[in-house]
């Protein structure tokens, strides 16, 4: 469970950025814990600035929402470098689905924190083939915080932190929700590769 810092008396957001970094398999909560995250920001009466990569309309074109249908107004963007000529004088940016940015996002993400703004990112750490994915691995180097979320395996049951991909495409990216993918824990998922490779 992340624990958000605790400011000292008279702090001012500009005096100091950081980066958090909200990762797991697919219907582990990670959109969820970045909109709470972000909801509070609002609540606290900072600036927030929200953005997804414009390719993720699965749910809404324009609003960041879970799995559990919450969701939050934010921007698309084609380009990492799109964020940082939107983002302009907020305190808050706030990131979803990190891993289909180019890799733009890591310095992107490093500039934001250094101008004094918190930086919340949420990605996919691994593909469907249990490598990592994109850019997230070196965010994770980069950041202040790390939280690691968990699913469910859909199989078994256990703490799922794979996502397996029931299609036979091979494209790392593919958007796609339950008819595509199943959160897996690590026995699942290599038992369904290894079925996998054995009907190839």
């Amino acid at each position: 469970m992340f624990i958000e810092p605790k400011l000292p008396k008279g702090y001012q957001v500009a005096a100091a950025g950081w980066i958090e970094v909200i990762c797991g398999s697919m219907f582990s909560g990670k959109t969820e814990e970045l909109i709470r995250r972000l909801n509070r920001a609002y609540i606290a009466r900072l600036k927030v600035k929200i953005f997804k990569p414009n390719v993720d309309t699965r749910y809404h074109p324009v609003n960041i929402v879970s799995h559990n249908e919450n969701s939050i107004a934010s921007t698309p963007v084609s380009h990492a470098s799109d964020i940082l000529e939107l983002a302009g004088d907020c305190d808050v940016v706030g990131i979803d689905e990190a891993q289909f940015f180019d890799k733009e996002i890591v310095d992107v993400c490093n500039q934001l924190a250094n101008e004094g703004k918190r930086v919340i990112v949420a990605g996919l750490d691994k593909d469907f083939k249990g490598n990592p994915f994109g850019y997230i691995p070196q965010l994770m180097c980069s950041a202040e915080y790390v939280t690691k979320v968990h699913a469910i395996c859909m199989v078994c049951g256990d703490v799922a932190s794979y996502s397996f991909r029931l299609s036979p495409a091979d494209d790392q990216v593919m958007l796609g929700e339950t008819s595509v993918y199943e959160a897996r824990c690590r026995k699942c998922f290599n038992a369904g590769r290894q079925k996998k490779q054995t009907e190839d």
